[in-house]
């Protein structure tokens, strides 16, 4: 695959095989030819895992110290008070089995999280076909089925994240955009990898983080030390 000059300008900044200190590759991606827009930085971990099984899963979620500098618009699936609650917390969008033939009919995905309290799942069931594949199925796991709507909104609007294993091993995890700078940047990747040596699957063996690496949108991958 042929890469495009600003492309090739940035590797030659990567001095080669070398890894670095978390807030020495944000600097260092700091000097990389810009593009047009602010990029987003995402921290890639390499786990000692086998996804396979069930057993040796890593997901979870956490709020970053500085958010993710994206606006997440929320669609609440809720009804009486706790629709009432969602709409107070700031939810973009908030219904219950008024949005299923919206969803289903006209393609409606104007939203990036849904979240629903435990009595709606029924319903939103039958979008599970629709939904599983893009990844917006509300889950427990990740806090999206819940009664405290409030606290759920809050909490993404203000930079909550999910990351979890992909069938590489490999956690892929946006932290932030190139114009937070290094300090911020390295905050909110400490943050993330703390919570992903927490957790730790018991079943895992050898070496758990076999590899970390940050990169922007555009740009190539800088390794980081453990």
């Amino acid at each position: 695959m042929k890469r495009g000059k600003r492309y090739q300008e940035s590797v030659k900044l990567i001095e080669k095989g070398a890894s670095y200190d978390a807030k020495a590759a944000f600097e260092l991606i700091e000097k990389m030819p810009k593009a047009k827009f602010d990029e987003t930085v995402e921290a890639h971990f390499k786990l000692g895992v086998d996804s396979k099984h069930a057993d040796q899963q890593v997901r979870g979620v956490i709020v970053l110290p500085h958010g993710t500098g994206k606006t997440q618009r929320v669609l609440v699936f809720a009804k009486g008070d706790k629709a009432k609650e969602a709409e107070a917390a700031g939810a973009d969008f908030v219904g219950a089995e008024d949005l299923i033939p919206r969803i289903e009919k006209e393609n409606w995905f104007d939203y990036d999280v849904i979240v629903a309290t435990p009595d709606m799942m029924g319903i939103i069931g039958r979008l599970g076909k629709v939904l599983g594949p893009k990844g917006l199925m509300p889950n427990p796991k990740s806090g999206t089925v819940t009664m405290d709507v409030a606290k759920a909104v809050a909490e993404i609007k203000a930079g909550k994240i999910e990351y979890r294993l992909d069938k590489n091993n490999i956690i892929h995890c946006p932290i932030g955009k190139l114009s937070f700078g290094a300090d911020k940047l390295a905050e909110n990747f400490a943050t993330l990898y703390d919570a992903i040596v927490k957790a730790k699957p018991a079943a895992a063996k050898g070496q758990y983080i076999k590899g970390m690496s940050v990169s922007s949108t555009m740009g190539p991958g800088v390794q980081v030390k453990a």
